[in-house]
């Protein structure tokens, strides 16, 4: 990271007043991308909070004081969206863009999405000319929603093996004596759709793997499913685990269930891949796009149907075995494709935006 006060260097303010929560998929997106990146000739000052009140207090007065203050600086959001007054300050902002559910799946949200949130958030996406987007199916989501002077560049996430994983397990026969273990990620929330997964998991047990079992990993969002999941036969609800105790949860798993009803990416879908997983999940542009040739997609609304391909794939030895070699070149190949992204993301840093958005190969004109 470049100095404070460094000669011609342009000032970029990175708004990270949400980070010091559990570290879950924005806030490791923000900790890879942006925190830990050296935007070299670019001087960046990284905006923190300590306590609610202190983020509540920096996102909407100190954050939009120092627009006024520094009218030449840059202002990157790469988690909550900014406060309304940043749409003032349209040509030198960029919002990164994780998904489009603060305004098209409203029912999802829990109360405080929606009081802080959702509001801003449309605020943003209609009246910003800048963005970054995790995916293509975000970024074509996005799209119809702002100015027709906006601009979105493709900013993918490099998936880093956090866990620490290894494919050796998947390598050899699976112990037959031992349950079936389907493990998902992700927090206990209505939009993982974890009811389809019980579905699946109980066609499982009724027919081929009667000692079937289902690992979630995740913190207990909003909604009574963690409730019902806990309760449920065969059913192991992990809670937020640390990095140690994660690995080994994923290290026995035997499959990756995913069965949200969308996702802006899918991160931990690609991180599993480190462990050779198969990886299961509804048939759906952003799954296909994150998993490449490499999953196996279902309908999770027909719980017999995706029992009965999961069911197929533990019976195949040989898939088990195929399974990791394959896993392992979809993060490689996933990893490349952000490395010539993050090349566009320090050019906007270091260059005018306009410059930088328009050298982009990839980038989105809004029509």
């Amino acid at each position: 990271m470049t100095a404070h006060g460094a000669p011609n260097l342009k000032t970029v303010y990175l708004d990270l007043t949400h980070l010091g929560r559990h570290v879950t998929g924005i806030e490791r997106i923000t900790i890879e991308q942006f925190e830990k990146v050296p935007f070299t000739g670019a001087e960046l000052r990284h905006v923190r909070s300590s306590s609610l009140l202190s983020m509540i207090f920096k996102q909407q007065v100190q954050l939009p004081l120092l627009a006024l203050l520094k009218p030449r600086a840059l202002f990157v959001f790469p988690g909550f969206p900014p406060s309304p007054v940043f749409c003032f300050f349209r040509q030198r902002t960029v919002l990164y863009v994780h998904d489009l559910f603060l305004v098209t799946r409203r029912d999802d949200l829990s109360l405080k999405a929606k009081l802080y949130m959702a509001a801003p958030f449309r605020m943003a996406v209609t009246g910003l000319r800048f963005f970054m987007a995790n995916s293509d199916k975000t970024r074509s989501e996005l799209q119809p929603f702002v100015r027709a002077d906006a601009s979105i560049a493709l900013y993918r996430p490099t998936v880093a093996n956090v866990f620490g994983l290894t494919p050796d397990a998947r390598r050899t026969p699976r112990d037959r004596d031992q349950p079936v273990r389907l493990v998902s990620l992700g927090t206990v929330e209505p939009r993982k759709n974890y009811g389809a997964a019980l579905a699946i998991l109980d066609a499982l047990r009724s027919t081929s793997a009667a000692n079937a079992e289902l690992h979630i990993i995740g913190r207990k969002g909003w909604g009574p499913d963690a409730e019902r999941l806990s309760t449920h036969p065969g059913v192991i609800v992990h809670g937020y685990l640390s990095t140690h105790a994660a690995k080994a949860v994923l290290d026995s798993a035997d499959m990756y269930l995913c069965t949200s009803h969308d996702e802006g990416l899918g991160l931990p879908l690609i991180e599993a891949q480190f462990a050779g997983l198969p990886v299961v999940a509804p048939d759906a542009p952003v799954f296909r796009e994150v998993l490449g040739e490499s999953g196996t997609f279902i309908d999770p609304s027909n719980a017999t149907a995706s029992a009965a391909t999961i069911a197929g794939l533990l019976a195949d030895a040989a898939h088990r075995t195929a399974v990791a070699d394959t896993a392992l070149a979809n993060t490689t190949r996933w990893n490349r494709l952000a490395a010539h992204d993050r090349e566009r993301a320090i050019a906007m840093f270091t260059h005018p935006l306009d410059h930088a958005i328009k050298t982009a190969g990839d980038s989105i004109k809004a029509a």
